[in-house]
């Protein structure tokens, strides 16, 4: 074999050996560091009236606040409706996957639906950011929208209103879920890796003094929106407040409240800032204090 044939094998087996090394790396980094990449956004009232007919909306307030009033078309999806108390006597527990997905179809919404959510951040106690990470953990395809300023926003405008019960006409749907583990967390896992997260707690300064998880920051929910729309807080506010907290928005941070349901509100304006991925610990608190010898 003459010497610049073997120059070329050998150069090649070295491209050869780079190439592998380099998809050997990357494998390594995809795996230990999961993406969540639901596609998550904000929508304005105006935008939301001028394209209603391409939304399936959803309103998370309470059912009575539904009765009262509501954009019309929207769908009564209050947090206390789909969670229960479980098997372990765990209270605030989001009700099976395939309960909700039945519930969802029902709806005339599968995971391709594109959807509107929309609350007040008052009444609905954080349940529109819930019903966000809901959808997302279930593993929603379609676009899902948390309407900017809630009903609030849409009342400014003078926009139409509905009030009482409201039928719809769908058929129903198959609400095939695929649930993303990447953005829920057991108490299990806390306990086992709790110097790996930052865990913040966005309860009351009163259910903090009560008792809370060992090494958390407090952050309240209600650090999460501003104005009195109850605007969810952008990306340079978000990491402004959790800087200020002692938490780097940079490194994997834990939501967690009584139930998930205020951390839920925190997790989607954390999302929807763009920061690195957060997880919602869904069994909170009422999980904690059932599973963690004390």
């Amino acid at each position: 074999m003459t010497p610049g044939i073997t120059k070329n094998i050998n150069r090649c087996h070295r491209i050869k050996v780079i190439w592998c090394l380099f998809i050997m790396f990357s494998s390594v980094l995809v795996i230990s560091n999961p993406v969540f990449a639901a596609d998550l956004a904000l929508i304005s009232a105006d935008q939301l009236q001028r394209t209603s007919s391409d939304w399936t909306v959803i309103d998370a307030r309470p059912k009575k606040e539904w009765l009262s009033n509501h954009i019309p078309g929207a769908r009564s999806f209050y947090w206390e409706d789909y969670t229960r108390i479980d098997e372990k006597g765990i209270h605030y527990r989001v009700i099976p996957p395939q309960t909700l997905a039945v519930a969802l179809g029902n709806m005339g919404i599968d995971t391709q639906t594109p959807i509107v959510v929309y609350g007040d951040a008052d009444t609905s106690w954080g349940g529109e950011g819930w019903v966000c990470w809901t959808l997302s953990w279930l593993g929603h395809q379609g676009p899902v929208r948390l309407l900017n300023g809630g009903i609030q926003a849409w009342n400014k405008f003078d926009f139409p209103l509905k009030t009482g019960n409201e039928s719809f006409a769908e058929e129903s749907m198959v609400y095939k879920y695929q649930i993303c583990e990447e953005i829920n967390i057991s108490a299990a896992d806390i306990q086992n890796k709790t110097p790996v997260f930052q865990l913040v707690d966005t309860r009351s300064l009163l259910e903090w003094i009560k008792g809370r998880i060992p090494g958390a920051k407090r952050i309240s929910w209600e650090k999460f929106y501003k104005n009195k729309d109850r605007q969810p807080i952008g990306l340079s506010e978000v990491s402004a407040l959790l800087r200020d907290h002692g938490v780097d928005p940079e490194k994997p941070i834990v939501y967690y409240c009584t139930g998930g349901i205020r951390s839920g509100y925190a997790w989607v304006v954390h999302s929807l800032a763009g920061l690195p991925s957060a997880l919602n610990f869904e069994g909170g608190m009422a999980e904690w204090e059932k599973s963690i010898d004390k």
